[in-house]
């Protein structure tokens, strides 16, 4: 009975340590862009070699402007810093496993799916909808999950 004890108690320390050591540390990353470094939110998190991101709109960081031409001209700005963001970690769009999509307007859905399918030849898992009132008053806003 005594060594039956000793062994459950060593299973449960042993499982103990063992789960200690697969614990990875969660990391709020700054932004790479300096006018968003006090912004009150990371522009990446990262954990278990996941990197979530920030919702991104189509705004050129270099005007600090959203693009003119649209909701093609916007969508393709808004994935091109996706891409961006993810180079700075390590990563591309093709490790990106997920998508959430706000259009500012569901008729434009056609219109950014076309330069959309352009960048995800993997189809990542994505849900869509429109909202009105977007950061900027942009037409489109986009953050993605992405495997490291």
């Amino acid at each position: 009975m005594k060594n039956r004890s000793l062994i459950i108690i060593l299973i449960f320390l042993f499982g103990m340590n063992s789960c200690k050591e697969n614990k990875q540390d969660v990391i709020f990353h700054k932004s790479h862009e300096p006018k968003k470094l006090q912004a009150p939110f990371s522009d990446v998190v990262e954990t278990n070699d996941f990197l979530f991101l920030a919702g991104q709109v189509g705004m050129d960081h270099t005007t600090r402007t959203l693009v003119k031409g649209g909701i093609e001209a916007e969508t393709k700005q808004c994935i091109e810093n996706i891409k961006d963001v993810l180079m700075q970690h390590g990563a591309s769009l093709d490790r990106v496993v997920k998508c959430t999509v706000i259009l500012k307007d569901i008729n434009d859905f056609a219109a950014f799916n076309k330069v959309y399918k352009t960048y995800f030849p993997n189809k990542p898992a994505r849900t869509t909808f429109a909202a009105s009132g977007l950061a900027v008053d942009a037409s489109i806003e986009i953050d993605v999950i992405a495997v490291k």
